[in-house]
């Protein structure tokens, strides 16, 4: 990483001290690409395009680079998915579950999970920061009601919220709320091993069981296809810095050709 940092301050720099962090072998390889010119080369055909005076052209690499920017920006950083349910739903078993080991305290008592729990993991090949938070509901003692609140700050930084639910369980307007406060979380039922409440009001999700796997893979799946909708094709041009997206911004944006060029030169020398 400090080889990487002395020198020039193209994204090829950039990539290279990226690469010191990468944590799996598929965001390794986007990176990868970078190191061997990716980005450099989408830059220079836009700043090309302007040379010709072919905005239009210009417009489309920007923001075909800027469409990969939410993928790029987690080539390093992992992505947040936060589980959020009621007590008892089933998180904590479903966390250990999904990473492969006891992370998480697991108790029949609703209530035991009182601040977040992070576990990394990878899905998909997509580095993946999971966390078990304490059920939503109307706390009495302090500890819980502050594991609660807790809870609530970190869905509010989730790239991805599971709104997990006890098929067990009759559907009720706690869990509704739930899910009226998350319009967009993936919605998965847990325990499908065990008896399911005849409830035809419950919506349609993922039913899985961290007792026997049924329908993990699938949940996995679901998951990664949530996070990145669109995997970058090899050797695709990747912005994978804060400062370059913003300067990839500032060129889509800018009202004029030369301060287009302005701005794509700060992205051939941001290094994050």
């Amino acid at each position: 990483q400090e080889w990487a940092a002395m020198g020039s301050r193209s994204p090829i720099r950039a990539a290279a001290i990226a690469l010191a962090e990468a944590r799996t072998e598929r965001t390794a390889a986007i990176l990868l690409d970078q190191y061997q010119g990716a980005l450099d080369r989408a830059v220079d055909e836009v700043l090309a395009c302007l040379d010709r005076n072919d905005a239009t052209g210009a417009r489309q690499r920007l923001e075909r680079l800027l469409e990969r920017a939410p993928v790029g920006l987690h080539l390093v950083q992992p992505w947040r998915v936060v589980l959020a349910g009621p007590p008892n739903a089933g998180k904590s078993t479903l966390v250990n579950t999904l990473v492969g080991y006891a992370r998480a305290i697991v108790d029949p008592q609703a209530g035991t999970t009182r601040d977040a729990v992070t576990a990394l993991t990878a899905i998909e090949g997509w580095p993946v920061e999971l966390c078990d938070t304490a059920g939503l509901r109307q706390a009495s003692h302090p500890v819980e009601r502050a594991g609660v609140e807790a809870a609530r700050r970190y869905l509010a930084e989730a790239d991805l919220v599971l709104a997990v639910f006890d098929l067990g369980q009759p559907w009720c307007a706690t869990n509704q709320e739930i899910l009226a406060a998350h319009p967009r979380a993936l919605i998965v039922h847990t325990k499908s091993d065990l008896p399911a409440s005849d409830d035809a009001t419950r919506p349609a999700g993922h039913c899985v069981s961290a007792m026997n796997g049924e329908g993990i893979e699938e949940l996995l799946r679901a998951i990664a296809a949530r996070l990145a909708p669109h995997p970058p094709e090899p050797q695709a041009a990747v912005p994978f810095t804060p400062q370059q997206v913003d300067a990839l911004s500032q060129a889509l944006s800018a009202a004029d050709p030369a301060s287009a060029r302005h701005a794509l030169q700060a992205v051939l020398g941001a290094t994050g």
